[in-house]
């Protein structure tokens, strides 16, 4: 059943965000990572970019939050700019998006989609890509459903 949709406010984030933006990020691996990756490897991993960010934050980069009409974090989305590999173009990248699991399907990850849209165009940049589990089906999904298409597929072959 859907739920209702909510409205948001989309902010740049504050360093008292700190601990939302880990607690979303550890819901990541609720999809099931592949068998060589632990759930814990995953969100260590993003939060370890989370935490980075507040720290020593990459030229350009920044995190922006889904706020309720009360001004409480539902979800949000970390941007980074990058090159493409064949081109070199500069271009901006989704690298999380997480939204709070009380504030799933309630339009949350639209908004924050929307302000990385505004957000890579404002910078002067022709594209926006994102990485996405191969297993991670709903995300693939979602991303589908808005206009993400597939480019590359990257393996993975275990040595030791």
């Amino acid at each position: 059943m859907p739920r209702t949709q909510v409205e948001v406010t989309i902010r740049p984030a504050r360093p008292e965000d700190l601990p939302f933006l880990l607690e979303a990020a550890g819901r990541l691996s609720e999809f099931g990572p592949p068998p060589w990756r632990t759930a814990a490897e995953l969100v260590e991993g993003e939060a370890r970019a989370v935490r980075r960010f507040f720290s020593a934050p990459l030229p350009g980069a920044v995190i922006l939050v889904a706020a309720g009409a009360a001004g409480e974090p539902l979800g949000f989305v970390y941007l980074e700019r990058t090159s493409d590999y064949f081109t070199e173009e500069a271009h901006g990248h989704v690298s999380i998006i997480a939204v709070a699991a009380h504030a799933e399907g309630c339009g949350v990850a639209g908004a924050l989609m929307r302000a990385a849209e505004t957000w890579a165009r404002e910078a002067g940049y022709g594209q926006l890509t994102l990485t996405v589990f191969e297993g991670n089906r709903h995300a693939r999904a979602v991303y589908e459903q808005v206009g993400y298409r597939p480019e590359t597929l990257r393996y993975v072959k275990l040595l030791r």
